[in-house]
């Protein structure tokens, strides 16, 4: 009798062993990370086509959002007044500089009118970024940007993947994968 009772509590135990194993060895893999999650980046309006522009460049030539079709682009919309602006510039630099530019454009997109301070400020800390003049902020109204600095980051397909409010540390390892991951696509 104590045989019929045991033998049922084995295979129980048995069981729930192998299933605790199978369990714990898929965990340790770790849990899949969603990037935008990790970076705080925002899903809101996600998938939505972005508006067009034409601004003119700190050099006075025009970019077109229809001459970027194709790419993942990065727009950040910032201010030489904004101290978190000027702080997460260098971190945007260095990720524009992991991509090939025939794959990801980086834009700096400000209402500054102050074109040689602009200059002065990228030559003093070595950057190589692309400012673009919003001096009418039509584009900032048409991004609906509220807040500085805000990231909009735009897939291949011309839609908006995520948009982020304040500064990101651009050149992390999340940041990185998420770029590479919309450039693979």
């Amino acid at each position: 009798m104590i045989r019929c009772v045991l033998r049922p509590f084995l295979r129980l135990t048995l069981w729930l062993g192998l299933a605790g194993f199978l369990i714990g060895s898929l965990s340790a893999a770790g849990p899949t990370v969603d990037p935008l999650v990790a970076l705080k980046i925002s899903r809101a309006g996600a998938g939505v086509e972005t508006p067009a522009f034409s601004l003119n460049q700190l050099d006075g030539s025009v970019v077109r959002s229809q001459d970027l079709a194709g790419k993942v682009l990065l727009l950040n919309f910032w201010a030489t007044w904004c101290g978190p602006c000027k702080e997460e510039m260098p971190s945007l630099d260095r990720l524009r500089r992991q991509f090939d530019p025939r794959e990801f454009v980086l834009l700096a997109v400000t209402a500054d009118r102050q074109r040689d301070g602009i200059k002065a400020f990228l030559k003093h800390l070595g950057l190589d970024i692309p400012v673009l003049f919003d001096e009418g902020q039509e584009v900032s109204a048409a991004f609906m940007v509220r807040g500085l600095p805000t990231t909009v980051l735009i897939g291949k397909d011309g839609k908006t993947v995520g948009r982020a409010v304040g500064p990101r540390a651009w050149d992390s390892p999340e940041a990185v994968a998420l770029v590479s991951s919309l450039v693979r696509q």
